[in-house]
């Protein structure tokens, strides 16, 4: 197999996911350099990436090494959402553009901490924000985006944060003029529902499942694991809240 057949076919799943080089670096936890060598066929991936590469871009390792053609869009990985406590009331009593410039200055740096731990931004919602990690200790390093997070906004305590670890689908969603790249499942909804109960009922704001946490537990947590019983949701849930 030719390099340049590698990477096109790397560039046009990437491109096909609407996704970046830089997300598919972060994922990786490599450099956006390498990503572009490989798409221009100068070199390609180490071995031991390839199985999380095909996966990320949503193709068989076969296809991708050029045997044929099943797609994949599902693996492994941790659900960061996070929202502002309050954001709705302060909304209220500000112009459009000053709440834009206020949600925005929080947003970048809940983004720029996911970023540094390799985290792959997905959208905004309002004052609402999600990404995913993938590839090695995807949780761990989720939970250290969460706590840096913390760290660097200048209103702490209004950020309110979930995690959840598990399996997610990645693709485009929507109108073909229209659609973008974002992640749905059961793993998903649970970061948003964690979060949602971190709001109300965790003393930090923040917590994760089980799944995330608890092999982090000396660390990032506070507490027991919570059992908890959500409308509409098939099973009871271990919750963990967050220390940080």
């Amino acid at each position: 197999m030719l390099l340049a057949d590698l990477g096109r076919r790397i560039r046009e799943s990437r491109e096909k996911r609407g996704l970046k080089q830089n997300d598919i670096a972060h994922a990786l936890q490599i450099s956006p350099q390498a990503v572009s060598k490989w798409e221009r066929g100068e070199n390609g991936p180490d071995i031991t990436l390839l199985p999380t590469l095909s996966k990320l871009l949503g193709v068989s390792l076969d296809w991708l090494l050029g045997a044929y053609d099943q797609d994949l869009d599902v693996f492994e990985a941790t659900v960061f959402v996070s929202s502002l406590h309050g954001a709705y009331g302060k909304s209220v009593g500000m112009p459009p553009r000053d709440y834009a410039a206020w949600a925005n200055g929080i947003l970048y740096q809940v983004s720029e901490a996911a970023l540094r731990h390799d985290g792959v931004p997905i959208k905004y919602m309002g004052d609402e924000f999600l990404c995913f990690f993938s590839g090695l200790h995807h949780a761990l390093r989720a939970l250290e985006a969460a706590r840096l997070a913390r760290e660097l906004i200048s209103e702490p305590k209004m950020l309110k944060i979930g995690l959840s670890s598990g399996e997610i689908y990645l693709g485009k969603i929507g109108h073909p003029d229209y659609a973008r790249p974002d992640i749905m499942g059961e793993t998903v909804n649970l970061g948003f529902l964690t979060m949602n109960w971190a709001d109300e009922q965790a003393k930090s704001g923040a917590a994760a499942t089980a799944a995330t946490a608890e092999q982090y537990a000396q660390e990032f947590v506070r507490g027991k694991i919570k059992s908890v019983t959500f409308k509409n949701f098939s099973r009871p849930v271990r919750i963990q809240e967050l220390a940080i």
